[in-house]
């Protein structure tokens, strides 16, 4: 299937193609519904909701774009999981062409690079416009959209208000006159001046930038000063994805103004999991358990069994009467393969709507599940793992009680919303999953865009008996305190949720970056392409796993290179020169007596020199590292839990 999706200006009653082709999986990170992007003609657009993703109409089949992953559908309580559209031209004997994801031109306003007048046009404007000061010459400019916008901690987005900060007013009087933008020529804001022919004019110094917290909450120079002495200038609610130009409902929270493109315009929620059959032990094929617990399988088969006598086993007929319109996605087996695939399912009692829901701050219980099937060894349609062949040497293991091969795996990462500002937000996932549709989704069509990737890692879990003494020593408990600290004061400077930082996670944390970066060197893939994913729970029988995987688009998955160095006489290698490099910094002393460095101050013995990953590798924006704790600090090797004496 075509790994490029098509963006289209959808006006009512008109579709209009854009230039440009986007990746599918871009579509769900980085720029899903909400995001700006540049298409290859230089127009910025904004991704729309979901509201309008899939027209129905003839030729029209969503199901084939269906991802199935149970758990994750539980975890967030939504329908189904659909990838974005793949374009395909249209044909007579092929469904699903033509589909295109509906895009928004955004910014609205622009500028004619020859008079610098500001013009506003539409969200919907399917043709790039022209400067109307020229509509009399012979080769009319074009507008080049304006580089500034103005966010909202609440995920709200809306065009810079141009007439408001040139007049200083939040209602202007102003009428019928026209805004000019000019540059000094300078490469700061305050060379950037905007002008009305009124005469009243200001240049942009300042509007990003942020005020000291007061009574009410933290504030920004734009909401402050765009009235000086009258009242704050607040958020309208705008929302240009959803269709909203302007103002929607107001929120209330402080506007700062923001380049277009910069970083902080958007922040991906992402949530992800490693595909688990629902019943891995079975001999039940696989495609057969897939279809059976799938969301709107699994809700016939619970309004099929309000009809069975207690202990009574469903039959596959009333399963297909019970599944009404969907019943077609069980055309594809006979009743005696679905009977086979739902007895499996009742004898190991597993039912649907078990898994642990976990949280953003705890994600341990819905991470139990792959935990429990890493640690063992199964082989199905889209997990595989396997025991290593051999011994591991004393080094490795004395570090590790357990090591698994997962020679492939499956994961599949869902939008679920997006942050702006920053990236971590105090408001709830019900809010931030609100903001990719305009209106709530009716029931049975609440879906989420998703894209699920192949590959393959190494499963590594420490000695939890070790670990319990390790973590009782007042040095380790006093270096974790502090980083816990450290987090305590950004998140109360944000609104964030606080946690507690355990000296095991931390641990954990660390080595799977120390892992990574050593990793690099051997297997042939890049720090980029390589992921950590951390199980880690509290106490003697609480989890303590890493997972260090790759994962690529394509059906094929990865060629075996990360597995191959989890094999005996590779892995210890890997992990002693792992400890080596971490032993030494080319920033050290500094690095190792740190207090407080990196994102948030929220590291201690951690920099770009020696533990710090790309962020899309790191499941903690780069936070939360202390090498101190894996290999000891200077003079302090009770620190660390591999330190030699």
């Amino acid at each position: 299937m075509p790994d490029r999706g098509h963006l289209a200006v959808r006006d009512p009653g008109r579709t209009v193609m854009i230039r440009g082709k986007v990746r599918r999986s871009q579509l769900v990170a980085p720029f899903g519904p909400g995001a700006m992007h540049v298409l290859s003609d230089g127009t910025s657009v904004i991704t729309a909701g979901l509201d309008h993703w899939f027209p129905h109409g003839a030729g029209r089949n969503q199901e084939e774009f269906r991802i199935h992953e149970w758990r994750l559908e539980q975890h967030l309580g939504v329908d189904a999981l659909y990838s974005p559209p793949d374009y395909r031209t249209r044909s007579a004997d092929q469904v699903n062409t033509g589909l295109t994801v509906p895009v928004l031109r955004f910014p609205t306003w622009g500028f004619c690079p020859r008079c610098r007048t500001l013009a506003k046009d539409r969200l919907h404007q399917e043709s790039r416009p022209v400067c109307k000061e020229h509509e009399t010459s012979s080769r009319k400019p074009f507008l080049a959209q304006v580089p500034f916008v103005a966010i909202c901690e609440r995920g709200h987005l809306q065009d810079f208000p141009w007439f408001e900060w040139t007049h200083k007013a939040a209602s202007p009087t102003c009428r019928g006159h026209r805004l000019s933008l000019r540059s000094s020529g300078g490469g700061t804001l305050a060379s950037q001046r905007v002008s009305c022919t009124c005469g009243a004019t200001r240049n942009l110094e300042g509007i990003t930038s942020t005020r000291s917290s007061t009574e009410s909450g933290p504030s920004t120079f734009l909401s402050e000063e765009l009235e000086p002495g009258g009242p704050e200038y607040l958020c309208r609610g705008g929302a240009p994805w959803l269709g909203i130009d302007r103002e929607g409902e107001p929120c209330g929270s402080p506007l700062r103004g923001s380049l277009r493109g910069a970083a902080n315009v958007y922040y991906s929620l992402l949530k992800s999991s490693i595909f688990v059959p629902e019943t891995a032990a079975s001999t039940v094929d696989p495609k057969v358990l897939a279809v059976l617990q799938d969301g709107v399988i699994v809700q016939a088969r619970q309004r099929a069994a309000v009809l069975l006598e207690e202990g009574d086993r469903l039959p596959a007929r009333m399963l297909r009467r019970a599944a009404q319109g969907h019943a077609f996605l069980l055309d594809g087996f006979s009743d005696q393969e679905i009977d086979r695939g739902l007895a499996a399912l009742q004898a190991e009692s597993i039912a649907p709507g078990t898994e642990e829901p976990g949280s953003d701050q705890d994600p341990a219980p819905f991470r139990a599940t792959e935990y429990q099937t890493l640690r063992g060894a199964i082989e199905s349609e889209e997990l595989v793992v396997r025991e290593p062949r051999g011994q591991y040497a004393s080094g490795a293991a004395a570090a590790f009680a357990r090591v698994r091969l997962v020679e492939k795996l499956r994961e599949t990462r869902v939008l679920r919303g997006f942050n702006r500002v920053f990236a971590e937000s105090p408001y709830d996932g019900a809010s931030r999953q609100a903001l990719l549709r305009r209106t709530p989704a009716r029931p049975g069509n609440n879906w989420l865009p998703a894209y699920a990737v192949s590959g393959e890692g190494i499963y590594l879990e420490l000695d939890t008996a070790m670990l319990g003494s390790w973590e009782e020593r007042p040095a380790v408990l006093q270096q974790a305190e502090l980083l816990t600290e450290r987090f305590s004061n950004l998140a109360e400077q944000r609104g964030l949720q606080k946690r507690e930082l355990s000296p095991r996670f931390i641990l954990l944390h660390t080595l799977a970056h120390l892992l990574i970066n050593q990793l690099t060197y051997e297997c042939g893939y890049s720090s980029a392409s390589l992921r950590e994913r951390l199980y880690e729970s509290p106490g003697p029988d609480g989890m303590a796993g890493i997972l260090i995987y790759t994962a690529a688009g394509d059906s094929e998955g990865t060629l075996g290179g990360l597995v191959r160095m989890g094999e005996p006489g590779r892995l210890e290698g890997v992990l002693e020169s792992a400890l080596a490099h971490a032993a030494w910094c080319s920033s050290d002393p500094v690095c190792i007596e740190s207090k407080g460095q990196g994102p948030g101050s929220c590291n201690l013995a951690a920099c770009h020199g020696c533990a710090l990953l790309p962020e899309t590798a790191c499941e903690e924006y780069n936070r939360f590292l202390d090498r101190a704790l894996v290999v000891g600090g200077l003079g302090k090797n009770e620190l660390g839990f591999f330190a030699t004496s």
